[in-house]
């Protein structure tokens, strides 16, 4: 409808004012009488604590209190709790030892909070935190995924000695075994997925008050679910209703999954808050991100493949090691990658299937959803098998995809561990793909690249994820202010994806609103009476259905009181374009005009609520699954190991398509994501003391812009019939397909050199390595 509507390529109206610095981040808001809060971090990966002695730090001027572990665990506050129904392999309950806000006798990764202090000024709190004395006894510790559960690894808690927290399984075993004895072939790998951190451009941060008079508590927070977060303090921690706490959550510089639920600062800062009787702000400083935050990834993938004499794929087993840290704090730390590895069979028929998924402890922080959470590893599994397959087999990948991919025609499909594809056009996404990335001149260009010095690789990946969601429904309302203007609400909770843009696109689709008549509200508590949050590439697949049915709700009140107008039956009146008309003449009534009706006794019929304000809670029917091929080419230096990304090409399938610009900004992101962890993204600790070497940007690597290149994107929607807007969701697709495609790229590359093995991150250093060595070989 218009230039506004589905499908056009909107600028983004948040764009204008973020650009000129009027934007609302965590860092910009500031209470009058507020406090400043420093958390003193273990330097230890495990030890005991013997003593801490504070006293040097409450004679700091300006100090205002110093707390403790013991100084929480006395007010009695409570924590949240995993709820998930899991054991471990032996049959006993799951291990899941809860997070402490303070620790009080043991510390286990480097960066578990021993003390808070609360300053008149940030340099204060500083200063008084370097004067805390703990007396620590270092114990062993492990932070390895792969030694974490060998025999003599250290345990992380005495009460589970061999570190196993729980696993899940899919699958039939029984049939996965008999594909595998009866397999012509079997193609084995094992394949590392390192650990990463979010890196936002805004560190995370919290500020806290408390108001006596209505004894309410209010956070500001950089959250993703602000809805969810309030519910948690409310109930798990504080205990109180929910009408006593309010969480507000403006702009935020990025969340990836990381900010989307609590953390200890959250509840650390509310306390002191409330004991203090001002508001008190903790902000994260660069340096201290990645010992404070929740990590992603870290995972061990044992695979194998099973194919018959036509190299048609009859089976797949895996098990997986997934490192889910030291502490399992809720559900959240349960997410990845177990909730979404179901997808590791690809795009592919794969008749019997089995996947074991082991949650190991280990002295590391915890992990939680990244963007992806699960999907990118499920993916990376089975794309780089089948690069690998073909290489081993001597087949063409490209024709090993396709004659095991599934057909068109063969949707809706049920796979044999659980996701339920309704609807795609595989094949079509790699023939275009193939096309958009001129794969028949790669031969040209890595010939090319040969008589310069260089070698030139080239990888494919399918990619499927699981989104959209049907256990967390979603939450939208519009209300109509006398003028006839609107506010649009909304129970997800943008941070930069473009949300407003894409949701006053749908508003105007259905209901023919100027956008700039509208107001978007989100990530206020108070002002938002319902959502679960932003996260799994869900917002605009259920938060905008939710709209959706909420503009149909207004359409339906507005008819009637256009109707009244137009001295017309209800029956007789049509719909479009904004505009109420009788049908089969020139009568009309505008949207606008009905609403400014509303409010006026006089202008509507009798027995009909005066006002146009409608609400939806969206729940749905089943997952959505995006979809889409990746094809990368890299060239690597032999002689330096440098890996260089030259060419990147992506055919998506999202669904309908809100706007294509943001679809090609969440592209854009979620590649340079994937991209990002297979050249140099790795978090490290050292093997024997546990020492985080990459807390800060001096020795975690990041992508910069000469790290990517320019990107070819086209789309091959093929909306999904679950959700009215047929959308199956954008946010995570990039990263999905990413990184097996730039991994199987450099391995491509390198195999003209004999390299068969290497793990991520392609590094220069490992990569010279590997050539190093195979030539040695």
């Amino acid at each position: 409808m218009g230039k506004y509507g589905i499908g056009q390529p909107v600028l983004r109206f948040e764009d204008a004012r973020l650009l000129q610095g009027r934007g609302r981040y965590i860092h910009d808001v500031n209470l009058p009488g507020q406090a400043y809060a420093v958390f003193l971090r273990s330097p230890h990966a495990h030890a005991k604590i013997v003593n801490i002695d504070i006293v040097a730090a409450k004679a700091v001027p300006g100090v205002i209190a110093v707390y403790t572990g013991a100084d929480y665990a006395a007010d009695g506050l409570g924590a949240p709790k995993v709820s998930m129904p899991r054991k471990r392999p032996d049959g006993s309950p799951m291990f899941a030892p809860a997070r402490p806000a303070l620790c009080v006798d043991r510390v286990r990764y480097v960066g578990d909070p021993v003390a808070m202090v609360v300053a008149e000024t940030l340099a204060q709190a500083i200063d008084a935190a370097e004067r805390i004395a703990v007396a620590y006894d270092a114990l062993p510790s492990v932070t390895s995924t792969a030694e974490a559960t060998l025999a003599g690894a250290p345990p992380v808690w005495d009460e589970c000695p061999d570190n196993v927290s729980n696993f899940i399984e899919r699958g039939n075993k029984a049939a996965a075994d008999a594909a595998f004895a009866q397999a012509a072939r079997v193609i084995s790998r094992r394949y590392v997925i390192t650990r990463v951190h979010a890196q936002y451009m805004e560190p995370r941060g919290a500020l806290a008050t408390y108001d006596a008079a209505e004894d309410r508590l209010t956070l500001y927070a950089d959250v993703q679910y602000p809805h969810r977060v309030r519910q948690m303090l409310a109930q798990s921690v504080f205990r109180v209703p929910e009408s006593k706490l309010r969480v507000i959550s403006g702009d935020v510089g990025g969340g990836f999954g990381t900010k989307g639920w609590q953390y200890i600062e959250h509840r650390l800062t509310l306390w002191a808050a409330r004991k203090l009787g001002r508001p008190v702000k903790w902000i994260c400083e660069r340096s201290e991100a990645i010992m404070a935050d929740e990590h992603g990834r870290d995972n061990i993938g044992d695979i194998e493949l099973a194919l018959d004499t036509n190299n048609k794929f009859v089976g797949l087993r895996l098990n997986m090691l997934a490192n889910i840290g030291a502490y399992v704090g809720s559900d959240r730390n349960l997410l990845s990658p177990f909730g979404m590895i179901g997808t590791v069979n690809g795009v592919y028929r794969i008749p019997a299937a089995y996947l074991r998924v082991i949650g190991l402890l280990s002295n590391t922080n915890p992990t939680a959803p990244y963007r992806g959470a699960g999907r990118p590893e499920a993916i990376y599994l089975i794309e780089r098998l089948i690069d690998d397959a073909a290489r081993e087999l001597g087949a063409d990948r490209v024709e090993l995809r396709r004659i095991n991919m599934l057909p068109s025609a063969a949707l809706p499909y049920q796979s044999p561990l659980g996701p339920y594809y309704d609807c795609g056009d595989f094949e079509k996404n790699l023939d275009m793909a193939l096309k958009l990335a001129d794969v028949a001149g790669f031969a040209r260009r890595r010939d090319a690249s040969r008589e310069r010095g260089k070698l030139r690789g080239l990888g494919i990946a399918n990619a499927i994820e699981q989104a959209g969601g049907t256990v967390q429904p979603e939450y939208a309302e519009i209300r109509f202010n006398p003028s006839g203007t609107a506010m649009l609400l909304m129970g997800t909770k943008a941070q930069g994806q473009g949300h407003e843009t894409a949701f006053k696109q749908i508003l105007h689709e259905r209901l023919g609103i100027d956008p700039h008549d509208v107001q978007y509200v989100d990530g206020d508590t108070d002002r938002v009476a319902f959502g679960m949050g932003t996260n799994g590439s869900r917002s605009i697949v259920l938060g905008g259905s939710a709209l959706y049915v909420a503009a149909g709700k207004v359409i339906d009140k507005a008819k009637r009181i256009a109707a009244h107008m137009l001295e017309a039956s209800v029956d007789d009146v049509e719909f479009a374009d904004g505009t109420f008309r009788v049908a089969g003449t020139d009568k009309v009534v505008s949207l606008k005009e009905a609403a400014v009706a509303s409010f006026q006794p006089a202008r509507v019929p009798a027995g009909l609520e005066l006002g146009l304000y409608e609400n939806a809670t969206y729940l749905g029917q089943k997952d959505t699954y995006p979809n889409g091929c990746h094809i990368a080419e890299v060239e690597v230096d032999p002689e330096t190991g440098h890996v260089q990304l030259d060419r990147y090409s992506v055919v998506d399938d999202v669904g309908t398509v809100i706007n294509p610009i943001g679809l090609k900004g969440q592209i854009h992101g979620g590649v340079a994501q994937g991209v990002g962890q297979i050249l140099m993204e790795e978090v490290v600790w050292d093997g024997d003391s546990g020492q985080l070497l990459t807390a800060s940007f001096l020795d975690y690597a990041m992508p910069r812009a000469d790290t990517l290149t320019n990107m070819a994107i086209e789309s091959n929607p093929v909306p999904t019939k679950f959700n009215p807007l047929g959308a199956k969701g954008a946010g995570e697709a990039g990263t999905v397909g990413a990184m097996p495609a730039t991994m199987n790229a450099v391995m491509d590359a390198l195999a003209s050199v004999g390299v068969r093995e290497l793990d991520m991150p392609a590094t220069s250093g490992r990569v010279w390595a590997a050539i190093k060595k195979a030539k040695a070989d």
